[in-house]
């Protein structure tokens, strides 16, 4: 889905003809089932073009690709938005050579972008990741998984398998690593500390894994779309880019689009897009939409006067004060209940905790139980305050991002749905808390597996 009008880009940075800038990028060449085979993707985006870097560290290619991702702005997309050339630059200028690590874990329960990737086109993010590591210097990629992905950790054990049979000098340095999946487990620092042989838990940071990772080597981690996003502007240059999006965010995004929505799934936009085109792109709603949720369970709640109006870019949303985050967009529908589905995203997250600062362990539980009984209708007087108290106890005091990423939608729900809230704390259950739920919420307790890194499946 693309509101620009085709045309052509100069060159890339290795002198590879772009295509029309228009969508689809990422997804271009997606088959509906199954994963496209080497030579069918070398068949949609050509061969990637060859960076430099390896043992010849800081060559003049490399150092170009870091800059060529620079100028096209390229903002991570696994929800923080950290420009990509930044951690690419602290690598490559560090000390100790390198690793690269590919964060496939995607615990956020509403997105399936980064599972469709790695399912689909394997080939693309591990180009991404190959261009990476020659940027940079680093001599290893770690593709990490999660352990329960199936069909992923096939579909890239065999891309990996794919590259080392046709020859490629680029592949020795791929192997494939699964880690825990639950949701904390995919902060880098988690997933390093995981690689290091501890738990899938946060790290205190500084230092951060870009300095001091994985072997306590400088560890460059991206996710799953990064680097997807990556291969392509190896190929086609920054200009080519940025033919699509906004100044501040250019570029096209995948989002999982869900709830009350035709044809749910995964689509690509490009930033700035309005949130009705890509409603109408999934065939239209099913039934009132009462509010959305955008960029996940971090994220925060839209409610439904202002979404015909918003634009899916990170400048337009913080005005809502929301962020296009893990690229989630949630629709609830009017027959669901917003306090019943906050009461459950709140428990879940509580249980969610690494368990290793108090405002995690105990101050998330103790506004999930208030909201409890808020919902019950027992919440008593003063509930209003209760609830500003623990926020303001758990706000910017965790260890970890995880408090306030909670915070976030649980607070912006109380805003957005207020009337249904104090209808809930006067009356108790409403006729929609009975309902199936609408949002995703999977059983992932925190997981102590100690699942080491192992190697790829045959």
């Amino acid at each position: 889905m693309s509101a620009s009008a085709p045309t052509l880009a100069e060159p890339g940075p290795a002198g590879v003809q772009p295509p029309a800038p228009a969508l689809p990028r990422l997804l271009s060449g997606i088959r509906p089932h199954g994963a496209l085979a080497l030579e069918q993707h070398l068949a949609v985006h050509g061969p990637l073009p060859s960076i430099g870097g390896g043992r010849r560290r800081g060559s003049e290619r490399a150092a170009t690709l870091i800059a060529e991702i620079e100028r096209a702005g390229l903002l991570g997309h696994g929800g923080a938005a950290f420009p990509t050339a930044a951690k690419m630059h602290a690598v490559a200028g560090a000390r100790k050579r390198g690793i690269v690590v590919v964060n496939a874990l995607e615990g956020e329960p509403a997105s399936l972008k980064d599972r469709t990737l790695l399912e689909s086109l394997p080939h693309l993010v591990l180009d991404g990741a190959v261009a990476a590591a020659e940027a940079v210097g680093a001599d290893e990629v770690i593709v990490c998984a999660c352990e329960s992905a199936d069909v992923g950790i096939e579909s890239i054990a065999r891309a990996i398998e794919e590259r080392a049979g046709a020859g490629s000098e680029r592949s020795p340095g791929l192997r494939l690593a699964t880690a825990p999946s639950h949701y904390v487990a995919g902060q880098e620092s988690a997933l390093v500390n995981f690689l290091n042989g501890g738990p899938a838990k946060p790290t205190f940071t500084p230092p951060m894994p870009f300095e001091q990772g994985v072997r306590q080597r400088p560890t460059l981690v991206n996710n799953v779309e990064t680097l997807a996003h990556v291969a392509l502007i190896a190929r086609y240059g920054a200009a080519w880019f940025r033919e699509l999006g906004t100044p501040t965010q250019p570029g096209s995004a995948l989002v999982t689009l869900s709830g009350p929505i035709a044809h749910p799934g995964v689509y690509e936009i490009e930033h700035g897009a309005s949130l009705s085109s890509l409603i109408r792109a999934g065939g239209g709603s099913t039934a009132r939409v009462r509010g959305a949720l955008l960029g996940g369970y971090a994220g925060a709640w839209v409610g439904a006067p202002h979404l015909d109006a918003v634009a899916l870019s990170n400048e337009h949303l913080a005005a809502l004060g929301a962020s296009l985050g893990a690229g989630v967009v949630l629709l609830l529908s009017e027959d669901a209940c917003p306090v019943g589905e906050t009461v459950r995203v709140a428990r879940w997250l509580a249980g969610q905790s690494a368990r290793q600062c108090g405002p995690c362990v105990h101050g998330l539980d103790a506004l999930a139980t208030t909201l409890e009984e808020l919902a019950g209708g027992i919440a008593g007087a003063n509930v209003a305050q209760r609830v500003d108290r623990l926020a303001s106890l758990i706000a910017r005091r965790g260890a970890c991002g995880h408090p306030d990423g909670a915070l976030n939608p649980i607070l912006s729900a109380l805003d957005v749905f207020q009337a249904e809230f104090a209808d809930h704390a006067r009356h108790g259950p409403c006729a929609g808390c009975s309902r199936p739920a609408e949002l995703p919420l999977p059983e992932r307790p925190l997981s102590e597996a100690t699942t080491r890194d192992r190697p790829a499946r045959p």
